[in-house]
């Protein structure tokens, strides 16, 4: 499926001649490769590996299983006994699928590199922690392999920015994990405001939930189940502690993250971008306010309140609180988005329509398939990399707004902080050697 390179497709066409002596162990051709009434043969399954598959990455594998069309080869994970409990259950499931019979075609890794190696994988899932996204995602589209990436972004707006780069050139189909674009209300809610039903945008709140501190700084022996330094990957090295690499830690660990800035801000900040539609979709001034623990191991902003000003005048404020929401206020009403629900004034709008001749948004119903019917038409996906990157950028100039005390203004067209070198420093990480963009 990916361009230039050897797939498995290739494999199933040629099993005969030359090609079969350079595929090697574990792959297992069965009669499942012959497909049935509903599973498409081998030769038109996007195969796919799976990077991360602890806690929300195994949600995911979960989801692309179900899909007809896909077979996943390969998981990797720097836990052992996640990479091989997922591997048998991936071999499981297929095995218990009429007339597969024995299946051992699923092979886990630790390294993702070994995983991107394999010609015959066409796309990846990446759902690491958040310090590890871009970094696998560039080494993914160099690989030629298309990518789902779980949100958030990047660990910085520099990150954000060399892969949007990337995969331009080499013309990578891309998924972010905001999954509320494959939500029926949350497109109409943004059509609603895309075509000017509730006039012209006064006003807009973005919230998403907070984060949390704690954590235990007590160093303890690293488990022999886990690869320690590939978990790490580009962060400093830091001793092992029993909430370091647990899913609070993942999130909440100033060195892997920022916080739930990014991590549940990309929500409804993805659908913000999505709905507003203006020229200058990232605000060009922050301000504001945010708790940062001074405790414990987490160290990310757990909750914050933060000004920000678009180049039209337009205010938007990004704060926690409970649930999600993105709210825009027009001269003639408002529209409410969550990933729960829709509300509007007038409440009208919730039951009009949205004529042929209106913008239309691009449909989607389930966020994997639209992934996976992307990958075979080369169309993008409906959460583009060019909106993660926007959606993203507003996160991180409010958490530098945060940590600074200080207002933050950016230029949108050269996309970096101005009249603070200090400020633009955070625009980028450093990365822990061998590592790098």
């Amino acid at each position: 499926m990916n361009r230039n390179k050897l797939t498995r497709r290739d494999f199933v066409k040629n099993a005969g001649g030359a090609v079969l002596g350079a595929i090697t162990a574990p792959y297992l051709i069965t009669s499942a490769a012959l497909g049935d009434a509903a599973t498409p043969p081998a030769s038109e399954r996007i195969t796919l590996g799976h990077i991360g598959v602890g806690g929300r990455g195994g949600g995911l594998l979960w989801g692309f299983l179900g899909l007809a069309e896909v077979q996943c080869v390969a998981v990797c994970d720097p836990f052992r006994s996640k990479r091989e409990a997922w591997a048998e259950k991936v071999n499981a499931y297929y095995a218990g699928k009429p007339g597969t019979g024995s299946y051992k075609a699923c092979a886990a890794y630790n390294d993702f590199r070994e995983l991107l190696a394999r010609e015959d994988v066409d796309g990846v899932v990446i759902a690491t922690h958040d310090g590890w996204h871009v970094p696998i995602a560039l080494a993914a589209a160099r690989a030629g392999k298309d990518m789902y990436v779980e949100k958030p972004l990047g660990l910085s707006v520099e990150q954000d920015k060399a892969l949007r780069e990337v995969l331009r050139l080499y013309g990578t189909i891309f998924q972010y994990g905001t999954q509320q674009r494959s939500m029926g209300h949350c497109r109409f809610g943004c059509e609603l405001i895309r075509n000017q039903r509730i006039g012209d945008i006064q006003s807009i709140e973005v919230v998403a939930p907070a984060g949390a501190g704690g954590g235990s700084t007590e160093p303890i022996p690293v488990p022999d189940d886990l690869d320690y330094d590939m978990w790490l990957g580009p962060a400093p090295v830091t001793p092992y502690t029993s909430d370091r690499c647990s899913t609070e830690g993942s999130y909440f660990v100033y060195d892997n993250s920022i916080g739930f800035l990014g991590g549940w801000g990309a929500h409804p900040l993805d659908i913000l971008d999505w709905a507003y539609g203006s020229d200058e979709m990232v605000p060009v001034e922050y301000q504001g306010t945010g708790a940062i623990p001074v405790e414990g191991l987490f160290d990310t902003v757990t909750t914050w309140d933060v000004a920000c000003r678009y180049a039209n005048g337009v205010p938007l404020t990004f704060r926690s609180g409970p649930g999600d929401l993105t709210k825009l206020v027009g001269s003639q009403g408002w529209v409410a988005i969550s990933r729960g629900g829709l509300d509007a004034e007038p409440k009208s709008l919730l039951t009009s329509t949205i004529a042929r001749d209106e913008i239309h948004l691009v449909g989607s119903e389930d966020h994997a398939r639209n992934f996976v019917g992307c990958m075979k038409t080369r169309t993008p996906a409906v959460s583009t990399i060019a909106s993660a990157v926007r959606s993203d950028t507003i996160s991180h100039l409010s958490d530098i707004a945060i940590r600074t005390g200080r207002r933050v203004r950016w230029d949108p067209k050269a996309e970096t902080i101005i009249g603070d070198e200090t400020a633009r420093r955070m625009l980028s990480r450093p990365m822990r050697s061998p590592w790098r963009l």
